[in-house]
């Protein structure tokens, strides 16, 4: 069954993350994300926007499969999870994220990948919680933050591993707008037709105007970043503390 939905609102394709109780990114996942993005290109929809199911926009990592899988599994899956954060980065028609709930970790990096954002105003956190966890990011998350952020606040969002409440996420400029529940759809496929208005070609192009320096980076740094990142995930001590976070948080007692 798939993990993604694609519902048609018009011009406007709505990809719904439907995988589990968190809808946690895993290998299988991430790469239905760049297959649900090729579809709504080659159909034509104008702007596409991004939600979770239940009260969940994405959890992150799906940890316990990181625990299970170990070494063999985190090689197969990061490639696959920097590729699914490229492919929303780059998608060239707007993308609008409905942050129904929680979005926290590879969650957040997925919101922040896209153009805009439309927080739950009563429910969920938002932010970036890796370092908490005992991983580091990969540089296309990084590169994806700071483009969405700018450098001066990274070290803050990253560092601290703090989850925001939407009003005070919106005021740090980590989101477009807070929007009280049964708005937070609607507020964002307002913003995706106000953005798919644009004449598609300028939009791809002032849109990798901005993205350009960002993705340089990337192109430049990936091969030697991913290949550290990859050691540092895969390391016995990393192992062992993503095992004592879902010890202690996501199976307490």
């Amino acid at each position: 069954m798939p993990s993604i939905h694609l519902e048609p609102a018009g011009d406007v394709a709505v990809l719904r993350l439907e995988h589990g109780k968190a809808n946690a990114l895993d290998t299988e996942l991430c790469r239905e994300l760049v297959t649900r993005l090729d579809e709504a290109e080659g159909a034509g929809y104008r702007a596409v926007v991004l939600t979770g199911s239940g009260g969940v926009f994405s959890a992150g990592v799906d940890l316990l499969r990181i625990r299970d899988g170990g070494a063999a599994y985190v090689r197969e899956f990061l490639p696959a999870l920097s590729d699914a954060f490229l492919a929303l980065f780059d998608f060239p028609r707007p993308v609008v994220a409905a942050v129904n709930g929680h979005a926290v970790a590879g969650g957040a990096v997925l919101a922040a990948a896209c153009d805009q954002r439309v927080l739950h105003a009563g429910h969920g956190r938002f932010g970036w919680t890796e370092l908490l966890v005992g991983v580091p990011f990969p540089v296309v998350a990084l590169e994806i933050l700071r483009c969405a952020y700018g450098s001066r606040i990274l070290p803050e969002l990253t560092f601290g591993a703090r989850t925001y409440p939407a009003t005070e996420a919106v005021v740090l400029g980590l989101g477009s707008e807070a929007a009280d529940g049964a708005a937070v759809l609607p507020g964002a496929l307002e913003r995706a037709r106000a953005l798919g208005a644009v004449p598609a070609a300028v939009f791809a192009h002032t849109k990798n105007q901005i993205h350009r320096p960002f993705n340089e980076r990337i192109g430049e740094q990936r091969a030697a970043d991913d290949l550290r990142v990859e050691q540092l995930w895969t390391a016995p001590e990393t192992l062992a503390s993503v095992d004592a976070y879902v010890r202690s948080v996501l199976r307490p007692g």
